[in-house]
């Protein structure tokens, strides 16, 4: 019997070329962007999950609340964290805690310009770590010994892609890797490249002890901050009870001159990526909510590709009511029927299954380069996708085709054979309520992709308050050479007619920037204490990036105390401090790593971070010789590849020993929202795919329809209807399913899109006309839809139409 559905089946899908060709298509493009979307999930969701005690590590946050003398402030918030903090706090808790089996610590990355004999490069991802990584993290050693390999003093592990850049095919271990100019590392070890679903990566480690040599004074010191701590648990371990003693822990240690608004937290390793709100992330966080979004996605997907598969299947009841007819009249029972027209929706759910596959497989590139995520082809092999390609025949097969079947299998043979047979008002309304909600979801789709693109231009055209086009940046890591001979190098740049201006700085908009106890004296003499962050530049900055004072004076060579005992802030570090009025902070005194003297001048305030935040309190100081990383050239806009190979030839000439690394601001700020920009593309791509999908179920109720009207069309046009009053009959009954569908998606794509701008602390407000145009498109995808069925069934000859009794 089995076997006889099977066959009647095939048969029929062969029979009924054009339906099933449209059927297959829609459900296996919906199971393909179905199967590539939980591809991404789960690839968002895998982070870090490779790691052996992944379930026992957690890391230490930190939050720095300043307080005022004599004031206690509660417990921080979970936002005023950030991961970033002090070397102390390590050993400190291990010392404490009996239930802490490891400490790990490393820096926030460091630039160095490496070489080994006639191969040099600036490195921009070396970390400074702990002896004790290999022991916590579960990165595999592919040479040298994983226990001892970054104990001794000047040591470095690389990872594969990097010994494979210096050494080729050979073994670096025990190679000697110059540093600049005087010191040198010996490979100790190499390691494999970091996956790319760990939350943050590096290219090569350099032992701790090297770090310690260099600064052992901030290895004691609570205040100094440049280090990220991670904790490996003993098993069982309660970290509810372990984090009510951290208070106390920090009464034991915290030093006399740190107040009390200092606090810490504990994290676990697997909420780094997606579920952390702490600021001053070691590397890029992703976004729990674009997760949910996908996810819903993909559902609805599926969900409109069963709609319609059963639309398409209604549709061709009139065809197949004969055919029931006849099967009941013979002596076929309503059970046999059902099982036969759900055998054909298994077949057709398991070829586009196949076909799924193929189109998975191929769409897999575009989904890696969107989505900037290396996904293996293994992904296919995941227990969840194959469990995905078992099930979905079966499922997707029976419950789209249920109602189709229950539906073909009542009818009733005397009637049918008659030609009596019409739809039950009820199955019509199904069939109408099914069309609206796929343009529901359509329109809110076509609603939200306008704003996410809206939003993303808003981030790359807003006024950021700084010059950033045309604005060339040299990244030379610091070197001493380079540093020590600025101003020459400064001037010689400055001569080619292409440039502009040029300032050096340790760091330019969009950098990743430390923070620095300062002490400014407020209106009543006393000095209060924050840590905003600080930008360490020279005389030409300011001018050069084009910023605004809003108070008092720039820096000027005029002035030599500039140099030392000179502070420039933003309005929101004179906000911080007590000045609503900039005016006021202006000649007030302060100390700040070492220095002491007067603030000068307050800049209006100019987005050096990403738009996802509110401007932040910064302050800018003259640094030190040694204190620069890169060089800003303000360049004209003609010319640009003979500027910059003019450019490059006086590097060259300048500073031979040093690759010429440069990069565009503008480009090098957008990268900050390199995520948003693919979360964009991807919401773009599986939109177009699901309004896609949902066409092909309006043109399953319009063909339905035109089938149902066959003798009133014909009627109409004996009685003098026109093709074009026909085709607005037709069309106007889809037209107000989609209006109604437009009341129903406004509403819900406000709601959802309004949470995803809440994430910009800068970000457009929804325009009404953004769901009008929607709307209006979803009117002509619909009228473009059902308009070829109804012009099709206007022009038909009314004479043939009334015949077919």
């Amino acid at each position: 019997m089995l076997k006889n559905y099977f066959k009647i089946a095939w048969r029929s899908l062969l029979k009924n070329k054009t339906y099933s060709i449209i059927n297959i298509a829609g459900l296996a493009v919906g199971i393909a962007c179905c199967v590539l979307i939980t591809i991404y999930v789960k690839g968002e969701l895998s982070y870090d999950r490779y790691h052996k005690n992944v379930d026992h590590i957690y890391r230490v946050l930190h939050a720095y609340r300043h307080t005022k003398a004599g004031e206690k402030l509660p417990t921080p918030s979970a936002t005023e964290f950030q991961v970033w903090g002090n070397a102390p706090v390590g050993p400190a808790l291990a010392a404490d805690f009996p239930e802490i089996k490891k400490v790990v610590q490393f820096t926030s990355p460091v630039h160095l310009l490496l070489k080994y004999q006639e191969k040099s490069f600036q490195e921009n991802d070396l970390l400074f770590m702990d002896s004790t990584v290999f022991d916590v993290f579960s990165w595999k050693m592919l040479a040298g010994n994983p226990g001892s390999a970054l104990k001794a003093t000047n040591s470095i592990v690389l990872t594969e892609t990097m010994a494979q850049k210096y050494f080729g095919n050979s073994n670096p271990v025990g190679q000697i890797i110059q540093v600049g100019e005087k010191d040198a590392l010996t490979v100790t070890g190499v390691m494999e490249d970091v996956p790319a679903n760990s939350h943050f990566t590096f290219s090569g480690l350099i032992s701790m002890s090297t770090f310690q040599r260099i600064e052992p004074g901030i290895f004691q010191s609570w205040g100094y901050v440049d280090f990220y701590t991670y904790l490996l648990l003993a098993n069982h371990t309660n970290v509810k009870n372990m984090e009510g003693k951290l208070a106390s822990f920090i009464d034991r240690h915290q030093p006399e001159n740190m107040d009390n608004g200092y606090a810490i937290a504990l994290e676990p390793l697997t909420a780094a990526y997606l579920h952390s709100v702490a600021g001053r992330q070691p590397g890029a966080i992703g976004s729990l909510s674009n997760v949910y979004i996908f996810s819903v996605i993909a559902v609805f997907i599926l969900l409109i590709a069963c709609i319609n598969f059963m639309n398409l299947s209604t549709a061709r009841s009139l065809e197949r009511a004969k055919e029931v007819g006849v099967r009941k009249a013979v002596g076929a029972f309503q059970d046999g029927l059902i099982y036969q027209f759900l055998t054909e929706s298994v077949v057709i759910s398991l070829i586009a299954v196949v076909l799924a596959i193929v189109l998975s497989f191929i769409s897999l590139p575009l989904l890696r380069e969107i989505s900037g995520k290396p996904f293996p082809v293994a992904a296919f092999q995941s227990r969840t996708i194959i469990a995905l390609f078992i099930l979905i025949p079966f499922v997707v097969g029976i419950l789209a085709g249920s109602y189709p079947a229950w539906v073909l299998s009542r009818f009733r043979p005397a009637e049918v054979l008659k030609g009596k047979f019409r739809s039950s008002g009820n199955a019509v309304m199904l069939r109408k309520g099914l069309v609206v909600l796929q343009f529901s979801l359509s329109i809110a789709l076509i609603a939200s992709t306008l704003i996410v693109f809206f939003q993303l231009e808003h981030l790359r055209t807003y006024k950021k308050g700084f010059k950033q086009d045309q604005m060339l940046v040299i990244d030379y890591g610091g070197d001493n050479v380079v540093n020590k001979q600025m101003e020459v190098i400064k001037t010689a740049l400055a001569r080619d007619p292409g440039v502009l201006s040029v300032s050096a700085s340790r760091s330019v908009p969009g950098d990743f920037i430390p923070n620095a106890g300062t002490n400014i004296e407020m209106n009543n003499g006393a000095m209060q204490s924050y840590a905003p962050t600080i930008y360490e530049i020279d005389f030409d900055f300011i001018p050069v990036y084009d910023l605004k004072l809003a108070a008092g004076r720039a820096y000027s060579r005029d002035f030599p105390a500039d140099a030392e005992q000179s502070l420039m802030v933003n309005e929101a570090t004179a906000k911080l401090y007590g000045y609503a009025n900039p005016e006021d902070i202006v000649g007030k005194r302060f100390e700040q790593w070492g220095r002491k003297g007067n603030v000068v001048g307050v800049l209006k305030d100019f987005n050096y971070q990403s738009l996802h935040k509110k401007v932040e309190p910064l302050v800018l100081r003259i640094a030190y010789p040694d204190g620069f990383n890169k060089i800003s050239l303000h360049i004209k806009p003609d010319h640009v590849a003979q500027t910059i190979a003019a450019v490059e030839k006086s590097w060259a000439a300048l500073v031979p020993h040093h690759p010429f690394l440069y990069s565009f601001l503008d480009e090098s700020f957008q990268l900050q929202y390199q995520q948003d920009q693919r979360f964009g593309k991807i919401f773009g791509l599986f939109a177009g795919l699901t309004i896609f999908i949902a066409c092909l179920g309006l043109f399953g109720l319009a063909t339905y329809a035109t089938e149902q009207r066959v003798k009133e069309i014909g009627i109409r046009k004996v009685l003098g209807a026109s093709v074009t009053n026909i085709t607005t009959l037709l069309s106007t009954e889809f037209v107000k399913l989609v209006l109604l569908a437009i009341l129903i998606a406004t509403p819900v794509a406000w709601w959802g899109m309004n949470k995803w701008l809440n994430d910009f602390a800068y970000h457009i407000d929804i325009q009404w006309w953004v769901f009008a145009f929607a709307g209006m498109v979803a009117v002509m995808i619909a009228l473009l839809t059902v308009g070829g069925q109804a012009l099709k069934a206007a022009l038909m000859n009314p004479v043939r139409a009334l015949r077919s009794e």
